[in-house]
């Protein structure tokens, strides 16, 4: 039987089963580098182009990127290293062959592993179904042969995906996507096998988006501790997700970080903050309360 055109229950968070975190936290908190890499010279699939702005090479942006690796990301890692965050590191393959004293400064610091595709100049929205199932293959293989990690979670390059993608991310064993940026909550999202869930990634509390666009440092900071706030309140109720994505190239500036060291300052200083990896908070959802949740979908149903 097909599926339903719509791939998430509609489910207000006012009426929902509880969740409740490991030692009663309000909020799983997570942080996600999106730790990518760019090409030089990338191949235009026809549709999405991954450097509008002049012919080949647009050096401009290849190397605005590039500073991410070279520099951002040890700049960024101090604090994370700081504070003791443990990070799900959203993750063009790519970096682990082209840049190995990045991936051995992750591996050293047992971060977890989300698969953000192979370079973020490469889209997968114009693949076939053997295609994408060959490019999905070749992440867990990647992932497993250069850190001996099993890939759990997928967020696709530059959010790129197919309407079969999360059928094939389930298939092929994957827990979570995080495409779905539309909840505070993981939530089921259908698939013709298997389970799959959303953990919560954000595009609010985004460098990519805040800091590459119209905002700076200190609003970044601010933004960050005020969504922290809100989430902590209502958690006294049901437990909240908490995304913080990052991106090396615009977090790790030497006139940002500051920034960041604040808004981390602020959220640590609190009790019941369940500082985590997107995969635990997929895997706690799915032992405890995926089962519940599409029960009350059901229910809501008829």
């Amino acid at each position: 039987m097909p599926l339903p055109p719509y791939r998430v229950d509609y489910l207000p968070i006012v009426d929902r089963p509880v969740i409740r975190w490991p030692g009663g936290a309000r909020v799983a908190l997570w942080v996600a580098p999106n730790v990518e890499h760019y090409e030089y010279l990338p191949v235009f699939d026809g549709k999405r182009d991954p450097y509008p702005r002049s012919p080949y090479p647009d050096v401009q942006q290849y190397a605005y990127c590039d500073y991410g690796n070279r520099v951002g990301f040890w700049r960024m890692l101090e604090v994370m290293d700081k504070y003791g965050i443990r990070c799900t590191v959203s993750l063009n393959l790519a970096v682990l062959e082209h840049f190995p004293e990045v991936r051995d400064a992750m591996l050293a610091r047992d971060w977890a592993y989300m698969s953000h595709g192979f370079y973020n100049t490469r889209y997968i929205t114009t693949y076939t179904e053997a295609e994408e199932r060959a490019f999905l293959k070749d992440n867990i293989d990647t992932l497993a042969r250069q850190t001996g990690m099993r890939l759990k979670g997928f967020f696709g390059p530059s959010s790129t995906g197919t309407e079969r993608t999360p059928d094939l991310l389930a298939e092929f064993g994957i827990l979570y996507h995080c495409d779905w940026a539309h909840d505070d909550q993981p939530v089921p999202i259908k698939v013709k096998s298997g389970r799959l869930i959303s953990v919560p990634y954000t595009f609010e509390i985004n460098d990519g988006h805040v800091l590459r666009t119209y905002c700076e440092g200190e609003y970044f900071s601010r933004i960050i501790k005020a969504q922290f706030d809100t989430l902590y309140r209502e958690g006294a109720e049901s437990g909240r997700v908490m995304c913080i994505a990052l991106h090396p190239f615009l977090i790790g500036q030497p006139h940002r970080i500051q920034h960041l060291d604040d808004a981390l300052r602020h959220i640590l200083s609190h009790e019941g903050v369940w500082l985590t990896t997107a995969d635990e908070i997929a895997e706690y959802y799915l032992a405890h309360y995926y089962d519940q949740a599409a029960g009350h979908a059901a229910r809501l149903a008829g």
